[in-house]
């Protein structure tokens, strides 16, 4: 009833409601690629008009992108983020958080707090790190001191998972 209320308040060369509410989950489109952008709040670490799909350590689960897929804005959480090319090629960033925005045109941005590709990290380094901030967490320094290395340990161990 409070729907049909609604639409009835639109001008009348307004798009109804109802139409609105039908949009479905990756419809098909003029374009099956997605044009990405990914930046750190200093450089653009990744560009292309050829991305056939984007995967995303999303703060509500890990979550896939194609081309047309439904808009939506995206936080990060700690994870590994990778790009499907249109080749076939992947490419895997770990990030540490950030967000990922998906708008109607096909076009992507992600923007990273921090992020680097996969490969440039060593297993050896995130284990001596990780044992550094979980002793700074469970010390007796500041409580300010132990929220940043509960939040260090957090990264560790999801770029721990990440490297197995």
């Amino acid at each position: 009833m409070a729907f049909r209320l609604a639409a009835r308040a639109l001008p009348r060369r307004a798009t109804p409601l109802a139409a609105l509410a039908r949009r479905g989950y990756a419809e098909g489109g003029p374009s099956d690629k997605i044009k990405l952008s990914m930046v750190l709040p200093h450089q653009t670490i990744f560009s292309s008009t050829e991305v056939t799909q984007v995967n995303l350590p999303a703060v509500t689960g890990d979550m896939g992108v194609l081309a047309n897929h439904l808009s939506t804005i995206e936080p990060l959480r700690p994870g590994v983020l990778e790009v499907i090319e249109s080749a076939g090629q992947s490419k895997k960033w770990f990030v540490s958080s950030g967000f990922a925005t998906v708008h109607p045109d096909n076009t992507m941005t992600i923007n990273i707090i921090e992020g680097a590709p996969l490969e440039d990290f060593s297993a050896e380094a995130v284990r001596s790190n990780l044992a550094e901030a979980q002793r700074v967490a469970s010390g007796n320094g500041s409580e300010e001191e132990k929220a940043e290395a509960r939040i260090e340990v957090d990264v560790y161990e999801a770029l721990q998972a990440s490297l197995r």
